[in-house]
């Protein structure tokens, strides 16, 4: 681990150059603003080295370009909401097309946040669930070097360090700037904002950033992480009882995705977080254990087999993270049948049915906090998009393996 900067001053900083920037704010080169790389505009291409390693020509990127035609066929860039399974779906855009580079990816997610953009989306900026977003924006600001575009990434920022509740330990409320039910925890929220402080530190070699990220996982893991190694859903939400032996895999599956990405990051800095690295191997473990040997994928209530229904998004998603994991150096060849296993069930669960493209089916609909009865509940449904997204970063994740 580096030495702890404060995120405030910094992100203070970028939001002093980010206030007077507005649509069409065009270089880099503003001498009042922070000192941060410079930015050249880079259009991703075949030889980029996280093409190459994501092996463009693969059956998996094929699968996962169908699965985005079809969603991109059955919906309208500029109808689409500001919020959490939406920004999950362009995520998975955008990585998609780091790797092909195919035009029609990026005409997509760049509509989408052009079209807030110019009408307005700072109001919109109020829980982890609208922190998403900034990271099709960040990946705009790196093909573009547009200022507009990391207006929106800093804007998001500075809710998380100056707007966002807090519990008395530092964690972020998932709800943000509301307080009607108190100040929780959600762990869907270290995927929701987390995403965006790692991929920011990792552009902009923020130390602070990615330091929070640290501080807010191991928050959330002292509330949420049981010693099974699952993550509860909430701490301190009044509105739903909770019990000790019910753990919902997607929360866990956010969990495991967005941590592998900023170990990744970590890594690639030459730097360690052994806290870190010790309470997300015992959720590992977990993962491992819990896996259904005959589909290959999770149960809905993960650690509760058989009494609910397997799931795609969650099991895409644990499939993310094992594989980053891997990719990386954090998890050894042991994962690699539990991926294989993972992503043969993921694949089972697109459908083509003569449209333009692979539909995802069951997928669980979006899920507050309950109990066991509540979670079993939950009906699934096809092509909604966050369980797009997670199968299109699933397939991409483990291409090239």
């Amino acid at each position: 681990m580096t030495a702890r900067r404060p995120l405030r001053p910094v992100l203070a900083s970028l939001w002093a150059l980010a206030l007077p920037c507005l649509p069409g704010c065009g270089s880099d080169d503003d001498p009042a603003g922070p000192q941060l790389p410079p930015c050249e505009p880079h259009v991703p291409g075949p030889d980029d080295p996280f093409a190459q390693a994501h092996d463009p020509d693969s059956a998996q990127i094929a699968l996962a370009s169908s699965v985005a035609a079809r969603f991109a066929a059955d919906n309208v860039a500029t109808d689409l909401t500001w919020d959490w399974g939406e920004g999950t779906a362009m995520y998975g855009f955008t990585e998609l097309y780091r790797v092909t580079a195919e035009p029609d990816l990026r005409a997509f997610y760049a509509a989408w946040i052009d079209h807030y953009r110019s009408g307005g989306y700072q109001h919109l900026i109020t829980s982890s669930d609208r922190c998403p977003p900034a990271l099709s924006a960040l990946a705009l600001y790196t093909e573009t070097c547009d200022l507009g575009y990391r207006t929106i990434v800093t804007d998001t920022l500075h809710y998380l360090n100056e707007e966002a509740l807090r519990t008395p330990d530092g964690g972020i409320n998932h709800l943000g700037t509301n307080d009607l039910f108190g100040v929780s925890l959600w762990v869907d929220s270290l995927f929701m904002f987390g995403n965006v402080l790692t991929r920011w530190a990792e552009h902009a070699d923020d130390d602070a950033a990615l330091d929070e990220y640290h501080d807010q996982f191991l928050i959330f893991a002292a509330h949420l992480q049981s010693d099974s190694g699952w993550f509860k859903h909430a701490h301190d939400w009044p509105l739903a009882d909770q019990e000790d032996d019910v753990f919902w895999a997607r929360g866990n599956a956010w969990v495991t995705a967005a941590t592998y990405d900023y170990l990744r990051v970590r890594q690639a800095r030459g730097e360690q977080d052994a806290a870190v690295e010790q309470a997300i191997a015992r959720q590992v473990e977990a993962i491992v254990a819990a896996q259904d040997p005959q589909s290959g994928l999770w149960w809905t209530v993960v650690n509760r087999p058989g009494e609910t229904y397997t799931e795609t998004s969650a099991s895409a998603l644990f499939a993310v993270g094992l594989a980053r994991g891997y990719r990386h150096g954090l998890l050894d060849a042991e994962v690699l049948p539990v991926i294989d296993a993972a992503m043969q069930g993921v694949t089972d669960r697109l459908v083509d049915d003569g449209g333009a493209g692979h539909v995802v089916t069951g997928v669980s609909g979006p899920t507050m906090v309950g109990d066991f009865d509540y979670y079993a509940g939950i009906e699934t449904d096809d092509g909604i998009h966050y369980g797009v997204g997670a199968v299109i970063l699933a397939l991409v994740e483990t291409s090239g393996l």
